[in-house]
Parts: C-alpha cells; sequence; structure tokens
C-alpha cells in the first residue's frame, strides 16, 4: 500500500527536474526560416521538425539538464531578412542558430553567424555554402555535388539514358544543381540536348514543359523549388510527356507529391532523408510529427528534426556550452542512430560541414516512395 510519504516522496523526484531547471537559464536555439514566400512550403516543415525534436527533448529532461527555448524568424524568404535576423541572434545569447533553408539566403545569413561564432545548421544544399570555410556551418543534407553523381549514374545504368533535358530555377540553389548536374551527366556520357531556365516565382510552366517534350530526350531532369515541382509536373502531364522524368528531393518531397497527384507518378529520384524509409527509428518520427502537426514530414521536416539531436550529442560530448568547443567537435564527426536515435539515419560529418549518410534512389507511386535501391554514402550509385 502507498502511504501518503511514499507519494510525497514520488511527486518530489517527479518536480526534481523542473526545480533544477527553474535554477539555471534556458539555452536559447534560434530558428531562421521561410515561413512565407517563395520558400514557404521547404521553411515551414524545416521548422516543424526543428520544433519537434525541442520538445522531445525538453521531455527527456534537455541537455545537460537545461531547458531549450526556441525564437523563430521568418525571413519571408529574403536573403536581406534572414542577414538581419542572423545580426539580431548574434546580438544576443544565443548557442545555435537552425536555418535557412534557401541556400541564398544561408549565404547572407552564415556571415553573421561566423562573426558571432555561433553554430548554424543549414538545410541547404549548394556547394558554394561550405566552400567558403566557414567552421561554424554545418549541413542538413547531402550537397549538390554528392547527390547529382548518384542521380546521373542512375540515369546511365538503370534507365539507359543516352540523352537528357533539364530544367531549373535561375536563383543560387538552381545555379548550383545545374553546374553540379552538368557536370554528373557529362562525367556519365549523358548528352544535354536541352537546358531550359525558368525564373523564381514562376507558377505558368505550360512553355517549359512544351520545350521538355519538343526536346525528345531519353530523360528529363528538374531542379525547382517544392511549389514550383508540382506546378511543373502537372504542366508536364497536360503535354502527354511519356519519357523518364527524374530529379532531386526537391522534385519528390511529400508537398510535391500531394500538390501535384497523379502527374507525379513514375517519376524517379534521389532522396537523402525520407520518411518513408523502412526504419523503426524514422517511422517513430513519422508518426510523432503527424500527430504533432496534423501531416506528415518530408525531408526538410527530417532536417530540422535531425539537426537539433545532433545539437544535442555534441554538446553532451563535450560536457558545456562552449560554442567554439561544439565546432571543433564537429570535425570529423561520426554518429550512429543506434547510439543517437534522433539522428535518425548514421551520419559522419567532415572537416568543412559536409555530410555523409546513406541515401536512396526511389520512384513515385500513389504518393509514396517505392525503394528502388539503397546507397552507401559516398559517391558511387547502382542502378
Amino acid at each position: 500500500m502507498k502511504t501518503l510519504g511514499t507519494l510525497l516522496a514520488a511527486g518530489l523526484v517527479a518536480l526534481a527536474p523542473m526545480a533544477a531547471w527553474s535554477q539555471q537559464p534556458p539555452v536559447k536555439i534560434v530558428d531562421i526560416v521561410e515561413l512565407s514566400g517563395d520558400g514557404k512550403v521547404a521553411g515551414t516543415r524545416f521548422n516543424d521538425g526543428v520544433l519537434l525534436a525541442v520538445k522531445e527533448i525538453n521531455a527527456a529532461g534537455g541537455i545537460l539538464g537545461r531547458r531549450l527555448e526556441v525564437q523563430t524568424f521568418d525571413t519571408q524568404s529574403k536573403p536581406e531578412l534572414a542577414s538581419a535576423f542572423a545580426r539580431q541572434a548574434a546580438a544576443g545569447d544565443t548557442y545555435a542558430v537552425m536555418g535557412p533553408v534557401f541556400s541564398g539566403s544561408i549565404l547572407e545569413s552564415m556571415k553573421e553567424t561566423q562573426r558571432a561564432e555561433i553554430p548554424n545548421f543549414i538545410g541547404g544544399e549548394a556547394d558554394e555554402i561550405t566552400a567558403q570555410g566557414n567552421p561554424y556551418v554545418f549541413r542538413t543534407s547531402l550537397r549538390q555535388s554528392d547527390s547529382m553523381p548518384k542521380l546521373a549514374r542512375y540515369m546511365r545504368q538503370g534507365l539507359r539514358a543516352k540523352t537528357a533535358a533539364m530544367v531549373w530555377v535561375d536563383s543560387a540553389f538552381g545555379r548550383g544543381g545545374h553546374e553540379a548536374m552538368s557536370k554528373a551527366l557529362a562525367a556519365e556520357g549523358i548528352r544535354l540536348v536541352a537546358d531550359i531556365v525558368t525564373q523564381p516565382r514562376q507558377s505558368d510552366f505550360a512553355d517549359a514543359a512544351a520545350k521538355v517534350k519538343a526536346a525528345n530526350a531519353d530523360a528529363t531532369f528538374v531542379y525547382l523549388t517544392e511549389d514550383e515541382s508540382a506546378d511543373f509536373l502537372r504542366a508536364l502531364r497536360r503535354q502527354d510527356y511519356q519519357r523518364w522524368v527524374v530529379g532531386e528531393t526537391t522534385l519528390i518531397g511529400q508537398s510535391v507529391l500531394t500538390r501535384a497527384g497523379e502527374a507525379a507518378n513514375g517519376i524517379r529520384g534521389h532522396v537523402g532523408l525520407t520518411p518513408h524509409a523502412l526504419s523503426p527509428t524514422i517511422r517513430a518520427f513519422d508518426n510523432a510529427f503527424l500527430r504533432e502537426y496534423g501531416y506528415r514530414s518530408d525531408h526538410n521536416g527530417m532536417k530540422g528534426y535531425t539537426a537539433v539531436y545532433v545539437l544535442k550529442a555534441v554538446t553532451e560530448k563535450i560536457g558545456s556550452f562552449d560554442r567554439k568547443a561544439f565546432a571543433a567537435a564537429m570535425k570529423n564527426l561520426t554518429l550512429s542512430a543506434k547510439d543517437h536515435p534522433g539522428v535518425l539515419i548514421d551520419v559522419k560529418y567532415d572537416d568543412k560541414g559536409d555530410l555523409a549518410r546513406t541515401s536512396y534512389i526511389v520512384r513515385i507511386s500513389g504518393g509514396r516512395h517505392e525503394f528502388i535501391a539503397t546507397l552507401p554514402a559516398g559517391n558511387a550509385a547502382q542502378p
């Protein structure tokens, strides 16, 4: 039988973490993301992933006994606002910055976080980001020059493509992808027969789709934002296009599949993070995200979520909230999902902030990823 004394003792034990928190200031994380504008889809999901991880970590006792506190800023998908918010974060007692997602915004905001020596986890994939030697910037996804060769090799070996058309958006993100994929296609001996550039915020893709069909290439590579990708796929479907359509994560993300509907069926792509992966830790994340927000995550939600758990793992490794020590500990870091379930997939960082992890070739059927191949970390792909 439980006595009053036993119940009181249990209550005191339960309250102990809260009492410890009241004696220590929270750890401040600033989330600089695209909650409106062109990047709304990607930024909102990245932000939701961050907030879900913070909620879980706080419920489990925080990091080193301290509660995490998140302040979120909407860049409106404008690089100048991202930079201004990064300066604001630098002026406060900020331990880490999450975001932005768009490469153009990152290239501006990361200058401020570097000056303030604040660890900055970003969602962009442009090679230019980590090529600048910023020791405080860390990716949450593969860079373009790591992803594109895998997809190009699949196009040659898996689809037997000899010619390709490319549709890409004229932005920092699109230009970087265009350069990386052009090199990857050439390395595989695939001839680029149509190079079709679109403009940011474009919504009418009838002309681009018509050019793709007229090019009659064996396959078409699409490198647009999530919103643009869905609109383009619908335009291509109206052209009754019958050739292969391939892309990276922005073509086959969940928001694109939902908006494009049947127009997405049959497309192929390379993805570094997918909530459809048959992994217990990823399934648990996907279900938790759905319960929290009422919609399913995509790779962007996984980026934000895993970033916070990497932050937790490294902070606990160094045993303090020392930002310089954190940046040093990130170099050549390896984290396993077995030891740190929140990172979802085993990950290894190099000395520049780039990462390597398992990735996948998938095809789309009924709004879901069907797995064709699992690719090891590195620069090789199999059909």
